[in-house]
């Protein structure tokens, strides 16, 4: 029968069944059943049972059909908001349907369809469950994390996590770098359905896998796919399940990646087998990412309509509204009245004169009983106590306190008062003696420490109401926070504030005839009660007098309270109802009122119940958590009886978990006397005060009401009662009728408060005499909250009074009871749809609370990311629960709030037991919860963040449009109305005469022209760290070294001109006397960093890989080094066997070479320049003797370098410029250069400028790594620096060198850091060079100073440039490279066209010069990519110019200025690497724009990379922090990334400092960063996957 919804007849069971079968109930809700022990549940139910099966077997069969559901699952009581008030005496969910007074055999009618025969409560498990049941198979990656980052924290107190990390000194100019202490990194992530044997146990980590040598990287070394392009390259990739697009990632890409030697290992990174989707085989994170990817292939919305916008724009997606949404279909509602407030001639004409009236008639009545922390009675206040202590605390407030003879207080001034919950009495006598001092009371919480939760707005409102006095009591002015003088501290942000305590002692007896003349009637204030708002500002709400003393009536009219009746309070009576009932309706109405100290409920929560029955009370003040934690404690206590209730008023009537609260409440203390109609939910608000509270029938109240209302028709703020879908229900009670006196309406949220209809949820405005006045102090946020005037549709307003909005969300149901469904402050609309925080709340208890959730602490809110509110749930995880347990809760509760309330949840954090802000008492402080996390320092120990479900309106992804053909576009010099971008430096022919160059063509040629012409001129001098200088070359010393190396090589070596020869030296002289040796017997000298002593595994196979894929004959170095390519530790590495012949040149005899060995011709090999791009390709290049003397000519004359001259390096002199600075240009001009190793800088950062300014050199380059160093390390040390003499007025250009975007942050950071040295202004700038031409720009002497613009970061994302102003959103400041060398030519073409490009247009850089390079150097002849990028055309113009493609970004642009020349000068601007680039929705992204802006999301972020995986933009982070604070990134990492580049984090991997691989320009190693993620070698502390 039940289950047709036709409610059973049910036979009363006999009360000690029922009490047992309660008991049982308990036992599993509170999960001390477990599901295995479900079946011991189900035997120990049928024992309870079957005395009775033999008298009433319908009955039991129902029941255990009943009881059978509700064991499914283990449930906590107070959990959850679908909960329907079902009793054992009646079990039926009416849709609103009323419910007479509960009596075993009271008349039924059927009223709407019932959900069958299930409590409301059981209906929201089996909802939880079923959303859950749906998901079973979904895997989700786990994140991984680090065990010092697993560190248990314990229930009263969170240790962080042991951070310390051994770290030894090595590699040159690396920053700071950890070193796992143990070769096997334990990883307690195991993840069951990875299905490895052994997975997860222990994961093999290289110890010395995070080293940064320059040059040198973690993971797979330099080399690892130094020979091989990427992984991602060598293989199909998967395709994007991120866009919705399907084009491969590299698909612009026309250039394929520069490999030397197919057939060359990977170095570094051991034996690593790939697959063929390019994933290492047992890569625990290539499996997890393989996981991500599976759940994010399931579309989880419908795809986007493809677009594109001209105008750049990138609009967000709008939400479109759904039309089958639901509509409001009721009539407009009419403003709903209360019973009037009757005129009783028994009330006083004001408190004040009902104190003064029972404090003298009835001086020995029992006003307030205060209890301990062990439930004893410490102190009863009377009457006639209360009256004469408020006397005396008046008096002495109006008469004792003087200041310079006047009295410090005024009428009306606003006193603090400062008592903590344990001490009623003396707050109320604080209160009253107020009052009658006509001050105004503002009572506050004790602040506890300096920085309590809410502290600062709590100043901030003492502050604006202008509190100078606080009145405390001894004991509490004795546990504040004392200042060095004893002095009670200065709390942050609060007002300077005198003490008072009052205490009896401290108080002055008035005499006889003295009487206050206290008028409490009126406008005026009475008292102020603080409020805070969803944001966390702290607010006062200001009561009058008049709305005091009619809140008191309405009060004692709404609950019949009688002289001398008790009421047992467990409310903070400082605020709130616990205020007004306990506080001040009482007093007018002489009842006794029994405190309990939350402190007391903490230690027996039944204590309130034993006060009742003990003191035979009425009536009772609770909250919904009380009668939870009375239920939990209640086993055993036969002698408790409730009998003596009249009313249960629950304050916190409209929380959508109340309803269960007061259902299983009744469930177990029905037996014990409590009558079902005598609990009596209310609502109140801060502004309104009692908004509506529910009568017992003996005062006139209906019978009280539920609602089953869809989640669904709620999210759009229409109320639907009988739901399709019957699981996604919110169940809610009626909060009873409106107040005595007042009328009620509801209006829309937003907007003009129109009136609602009558199926509609809106916020509940009242206008009442009992209503608050206003906000102190605060004039426009009073007028739209107390006098809002609703009207009707027409826009007629309702009334001619003003209405107070309360801000609660709610409806007027049948028989006029007020529903609330939630509060203005909960709410969070997503999209265009409304959501509680409380029902969320209420979901994800049900889900396994007590398991995992400490205490059923869980805070919701929302953040805005993206113009759009995106939910965060924050849990206490309790101590015991493990890793992976955790994980799962919180796969669980996602799937289960998606699947009921239909919206996804941006961040779940799970946080160490009692770590979260409380609030006064014990709740969760949320705005402060909020503020932390949003500050990056909650500290989480477990997060799980979900952007890719939630983020549905980013800017559609792009669509690539065909291009315009060439013919239309190109008219003479102009493109598409625009001049060709093209430029170039000055003209060589017109610079100096040819016979000079030609004489000048081979350097072996002028370096003995310099030794027989000038042979005691310097051209070097090397300095060591301490600044002494340990060798110097004058033109002849340097001749005859070469000389020597020259004869071994021919001698020793037997080696014959052309062979290949690898010079392995450190930055020194051995070095370029080496260098010039090779060239005087004919071989080709290869220039290679040496192996790093301490890091032989990453830096060694570098080493082998050059020399072998260089083809050299022959390796010249030192016999340090030497020893070390053959020791035992190199042998672990590489296999020495197969070195080609090693030279030292240490001791090489003196000989003198028969006949200088001279080229054929200029086009011939000279050297070759070996090194490791960005994006980890190994690429040798060969210049030729032609290249080399073009390259010196234009570097000689574009820095006006002559013999006289001297400048100093600070640059690694292995390749590209750097080479050529330190080897090549003194040679070739006669200056004199001042080497300065960079390796030296770290015993003494401030070597170089030191060197700068004691050489006065004019000019002097550095890399961006030296430069930085000097601006951390010295940058607060420029006043030492001065009194050493350090001098840099000498400098007029000092040029970065990189192949790069400048970084203008640091260029800018060191300029002004050391401007006080006498650094110019103008002086640093930046260069600009690549494989195919190593120096394209340079400052140099003369010419205009470097300009900077600002482009549009969204139009670059779509390849243009659009110019805007200093400081305009999304701008991006980007300098010029310095100016174009003399005898170079740069053009602008189409990356994919190959077209020439208009001025200020977006393009490949394309350079023509003398001293390009003339190709790879490989094993195998790329023939391909040789013409590609070294002999390119364009396809339209002028076809027949050879170019070389630079392989970077950037564009052209005319300025105002003119060049020495007289002509206008055209800026080169580079935007970044094309192979760097990150190709998402179809938009093209730079990775140091990304990194730029989350470094500024935290100061713990000291260095961040990022780049793909398989369509994944993955963000590694470096901590510099303690490692608990860890996982505080994830959320700001992923919010920055989505708010400023609209792209969604797939995995943000956060590491130790120094692990990023940096080379020696300073430039990051992103795709060794990528290898050595994928091959799991970075130890990182957390991996977060994103879903």
């Amino acid at each position: 029968m039940a289950e047709r919804g036709c409610p059973l007849e049910a036979v009363p069971l006999p009360a000690e069944v029922r009490e047992s079968l309660a008991e049982l109930e308990l036992e599993l809700s509170e999960g001390s059943l477990v599901k295995s022990l479900y079946a011991e549940y189900l035997k120990r139910q049928r024992a309870c049972l079957v005395p009775v099966m033999a008298r009433e077997p319908v009955m039991v069969t129902s029941l255990k059909r009943d009881m059978k559901r509700r064991g499914q699952s283990c449930l906590h009581v107070m959990h959850h908001s679908f909960k329907e008030q079902t009793h054992p005496s009646k079990q039926r969910a009416d849709s609103l349907g009323p419910h007479p007074p509960r009596r075993p055999h009271s008349d039924r009618r059927s009223h709407g369809p019932a959900i069958h025969g299930m409590s409301a409560s059981d209906v929201h498990t089996e909802a939880v469950q079923a959303a859950l049941a749906k998901y079973r198979e979904r895997k989700m990656p786990m994140p991984s994390k680090r065990r010092s980052a697993l560190a248990p924290a314990s229930a009263e107190a969170y240790t962080p996590p042991d951070t310390s990390s051994a770290s030894e000194d090595e590699g040159s100019l690396r920053r700071p770098v950890r070193l796992a202490s143990t070769p096997l990194q334990s990883h307690p992530s195991v993840q069951p359905w990875l299905g490895q044997a052994g997975q997860g146990s222990s994961t093999s980590s290289s110890a010395s896998s995070t080293s940064s040598h320059p040059g040198g990287s973690p993971a797979a070394a330099l080399a690892g796919p130094a020979a091989l392009a990427h992984i991602a390259d060598l293989h199909a990739d998967p395709p994007d399940v991120t866009t919705g697009l399907g084009q491969p990632r590299h698909a612009y890409r026309e250039r394929p990646q520069p490999a030397s030697g197919r057939g060359a290992p990977r170095a570094g990174s051991g034996s690593v087998l790939e697959t063929a989707g390019g994933v290492p085989v047992n890569s625990r994170v290539s499996s997890k990412i393989q996981q991500l990817l599976n759940t994010l292939k399931r579309p989880k919305r419908p795809p986007l309509k493809e677009f594109f916008v001209d105008d750049f724009e990138e609009l967000l997606e709008v939400q479109q509204p759904d039309p089958n949404q639901p509509k409001p279909e009721g009539s407009q509602m009419a403003v709903l009245k209360g019973e009037p407030l009757a005129a009783s001639t028994a009330w006083p004409p004001s408190l004040l004169a009902a104190l003064r009236q029972w404090g003298t008639t009835q001086p020995r009545a029992p006003c307030l009983t205060a209890l301990d922390t062990a439930g004893k009675a410490t102190c009863t206040l009377t009457y006639g106590k209360l009256w004469s202590r408020s006397l005396k605390l008046a008096y002495t407030l109006l008469n004792k306190l003087t200041s310079k003879n006047e009295r410090l207080l005024k009428p009306g001034d606003r006193v603090a008062l400062v008592f903590p919950n344990s001490d009623p009495v003396m707050f109320t006598v604080a209160f009253y003696g107020c009052l009658l001092a006509e001050l105004v009371p503002v009572p506050i919480e004790v602040p506890l420490t300096r920085k309590d939760a809410g502290s600062q707005q709590i100043g901030f409102l003492l502050g604006s109401c202008g509190v100078a006095l606080a009145l405390t009591t001894d004991a509490c002015q004795k546990g504040l926070p004392k200042a060095q003088t004893g002095e009670v501290a200065t709390f942050k942000g609060w007002p300077p504030l005198t003490w008072l305590v009052i205490d009896g002692k401290h108080l002055t007896k008035p005499p006889k005839d003295w009487h206050p003349s206290a008028q409490d009637v009126g406008a005026g204030t009475a008292y102020i009660e603080y409020k805070t708002s969803k944001e966390g500002s702290t607010v006062g709400v200001a009561v009058s007098h008049a709305s005091l003393l009619a809140q008191c009536q309405a009060l004692t009219q709404a609950c019949g309270y009688a002289e001398a009746e008790t009421l047992t309070n467990v409310l903070d009576f400082k605020r709130d109802a616990g205020l007004w009932h306990g506080v001040l309706t009482s007093v007018m109405n002489r009842m006794h009122v029994v405190s309990v100290p939350y402190a007391l409920m903490k230690v027996n929560p039944l204590s309130w119940i034993q006060k009742v029955c003990a003191y035979k009370a009425r009536a009772a003040l609770v909250k919904s958590r009380d009668m939870h934690w009375s239920l939990l404690a209640q086993r055993g206590q036969r002698d408790v009886s409730l009998s003596s209730l009249r009313m249960l008023i629950v304050a916190d009537g409209a929380n959508p978990w109340s309803i269960s609260s007061c259902d299983a409440f009744l469930n177990v203390f029905q037996s014990r006397g409590l009558r079902p109609e005598v609990v009596c939910p209310c609502a109140t608000s801060p502004e309104a005060l009692t908004v509506a509270i529910r009568r017992p029938p003996d005062l006139g109240g209906p019978p009280p009401r539920r609602a089953v209302l869809s989640m669904g028709g709620l999210s759009h703020g229409v109320i639907r009662v009988d739901a399709e879908e019957k699981l996604s229900v919110l169940t809610v009670q009626d909060v009873g009728q409106v107040m005595p006196g007042a009328s009620v309406c509801v209006v829309k949220v937003e907007g003009t408060p129109y009136l609602c209809k009558t199926d509609e949820v809106g916020e509940i405005c009242v206008n009442s005499s009992t209503a608050a006045a206003a906000y102190y102090g605060l004039l426009g946020i009073t007028k739209s909250v107390f006098e809002t005037v609703p009207v009707t549709v027409a826009g007629a307003p309702v009334s001619d009074r003003p209405f107070t909005r309360t801000g609660l969300l709610g409806f007027i149901g049948p028989d006029d009871l007020v529903f609330v469904v939630g509060k203005l402050d909960g709410l969070m609309v997503v999209g265009a749809r409304r959501h509680n925080a409380d029902d969320i709340v209420a979901t994800a208890l049900a889900v396994e609370p007590m398991k995992f959730v400490y205490r059923g602490r869980i805070a919701v809110f929302s953040v805005t990311v993206l113009h759009d509110d995106r939910i965060v749930l924050v849990a206490e995880q309790r101590p015991d629960a493990s890793e992976e347990d955790s994980f799962q809760w919180m796969s669980r509760v996602l799937q289960a709030i998606d699947s009921i309330h239909q919206v996804g949840v941006y961040c779940l954090a799970l946080v160490p037991a009692n770590t979260l802000p409380k609030a006064p008492l014990g709740g969760i402080h949320i705005s402060e919860t909020k503020q932390r996390f949003l500050e990056g320092v909650l500290h989480p120990c477990n997060v799980l963040m979900c952007p890719h479900t939630c983020v549905t309106n980013l800017p559609k992804p792009r669509q690539k449009q065909p291009e315009v053909g060439p013919a239309s576009m190109i008219v003479g010099n102009l493109v598409a109305g625009k001049r060709i971008a093209q430029a170039s430096g000055r003209e060589l022919t017109h610079l100096e005469d040819s016979d000079q160059a030609r004489k000048f063509l081979f350097l072996p040629d002028v370096l003995q022209w310099r030794a027989h012409t000038t042979p005691e001129h310097p051209l070097f001098l090397l300095l060591n760290a301490k600044g002494t200088v340990t060798s110097t070359a004058t033109c002849v010393q340097l001749h005859k070294r070469a000389e020597r190396v020259a004869a071994a090589l021919t001698e020793k070596a037997r080696l014959s001109a052309g062979a290949h020869v690898a010079l392995v030296y450190p930055p020194g002289l051995e070095l370029i006397a080496a260098f010039y040796g090779c060239l005087y017997c004919g071989c080709v000298p290869v220039t290679v960093r040496p192996p790093h002593p301490q890091n032989l595994a990453t830096t060694l196979p570098t080493v082998k890989m050059i020399v072998e894929v260089s083809t050299s004959a022959c390796v010249l170095t030192t016999q340090a080094i030497m020893r070390l390519l053959k020791s035992k530790e190199a042998a672990a590495t590489v296999d020495v066997r197969t070195w080609p012949t090693i030279l030292d040149t240490d001791d090489i005899p003196k000989k003198k070479l028969g006949s200088i060995f001279r080229p054929p011709s200029p086009d011939v090999l000279a050297y070759l320049d070996f090194s490791v791009s960005t994006t980890g390709i190994l690429a040798g290049v060969k210049m030729s003797h032609a290249a080399t003397s073009a390259l010196c000519r234009s570097i000689k004359l574009q820095c006006e370098l002559y013999p006289s001259r001297q400048i100093a390096i600070c640059l690694d002199p292995y390749c590209g410029l750097g080479f050529a600075l330190w080897c090549l240009c003194s040679v070739y001009s006669g200056h004199q250069s001042v080497l300065v190793p960079p390796p030296e800088l770290e015993s003494n950062v401030s070597l170089w400028l030191w060197a700068v300014s004691q050489y006065k050199a004019r000019v002097t380059f550095c890399s961006y790594s030296v430069m930085e160093m000097c601006a951390r390390g010295l940058g607060a040390q420029t006043a030492v620096l001065r009194t050493k003499g350090v001098n840099l007025s000498c400098v007029r250009t000092c040029m970065v060198v990189a192949e790069e975007r400048p970084r203008i942050a640091l260029t800018q950071s060191f300029s002004k850091l050391f401007r006080d040295l006498g650094l110019p202004a103008r002086a640093v700038s930046t260069t600009f060079g690549c494989r195919v031409n190593v120096a394209i720009c340079l400052q140099g002497t003369a010419g205009p100073d470097p300009t900077t613009v600002y482009v549009d970061t969204r139009a670059l994302r779509h390849d243009r440039v659009r110019l805007v102003e200093r400081g305009s959103p999304h701008s991006l400041p980007l300098t010029e490279s310095g100016k174009i060398l003399p005898g170079v030519k740069v053009i602008i073409a189409h990356t994919e066209t190959k077209g020439p490009l208009g001025d200020s247009h977006l393009g490949e850089i394309w350079v023509s010069s003398p001293h390009n390079a003339t190709g790879y150097y490989t094993v195998y002849g790329e023939e391909g990519l040789q013409a590609d990028h070294f002999s390119a055309r364009l396809s339209f113009g002028d076809t027949q110019t050879v170019w070389a493609r630079t392989g970077f970004l950037g564009f052209l642009r005319r300025t105002e200025l003119t060049d020495a020349s007289g002509e206008r000068h055209d800026a080169l601007y580079v935007v970044g690497s094309l192979d760097e680039t990150l190709e998402l929705r179809g938009m093209r992204y730079h990775p140091i724009d990304i990194e730029a802006s989350v470094i500024r999301a935290h100061r713990s972020v000291a260095e961040c990379a990022v780049f793909t995986w398989t369509n994944l933009l993955v963000v590694v982070v470096e901590l510099d922090g303690l490692e608990q604070d860890a996982l505080d990134l994830v959320a700001l990492v992923t919010n920055v990334v989505l708010e400023e580049h609209h792209l969604v984090v797939g995995v943000v991997v956060i590491v130790d400092p120094g692990v990023i691989p940096i080379n020696s320009r300073g430039e990051k190693q992103r795709m060794h960063l990528r290898d050595g993620f994928l091959a799991d070698q970075l130890d990182p502390i957390y991996v977060a996957y994103n879903m």
